[in-house]
């Protein structure tokens, strides 16, 4: 009995089942590097977002309560953060995106709580110079952060 055309049909099912398991290795992997981006951006999106209401919240309060008491001020303003939800959406960042940007995500925060501060105390007043400087360096926080993400993302800036 010749045994080369079965040697030659074994070898034929063996490359192609081989090649069918590296083919879909390679497809799992691309498949999870793009769910894998996906969920980078939408928590980046997520924490970004989070901050911009907090942000907005917290000056809404200082607004409304801007003839109040300070304590009533100061409590509306700290509540308006706590309900933003950035806290949580800061530590899933945190723990998903890589050191430099969880570094710049930090320096946003700390520009953000800092804004906090002013909006509780009133001081300075809300339409001062001095607030618009601390907005400004909010927003370039922002910026930075928004340029590392891209990046991040590898989407041009």
């Amino acid at each position: 009995m010749d045994w080369t055309p079965l040697a030659a049909t074994a070898l034929g099912a063996l490359v192609g089942v081989g090649s069918t398991l590296l083919a879909d290795r390679a497809r799992w992997r691309r498949d999870l590097a793009d769910r894998t981006q996906q969920e980078r951006r939408d928590i980046y999106v997520t924490v970004l977002t989070k901050y911009r209401l907090a942000y907005e919240a917290m000056h809404g309060a200082a607004v409304t309560a801007r003839d109040q008491p300070d304590g009533v001020r100061e409590q509306a303003v700290r509540q308006a953060f706590r309900d933003s939800g950035c806290d949580e959406a800061r530590e899933t960042a945190l723990i998903c995106a890589p050191q430099e940007l969880s570094d710049l995500l930090e320096a946003v925060y700390a520009t953000l709580r800092d804004l906090q501060e002013v909006f509780a105390t009133g001081d300075p007043p809300l339409d001062s110079p001095g607030l618009e400087e601390r907005r400004l360096k909010h927003a370039e926080a922002v910026w930075a952060a928004r340029a590392a993400m891209r990046r991040d993302l590898g989407t041009p800036a």
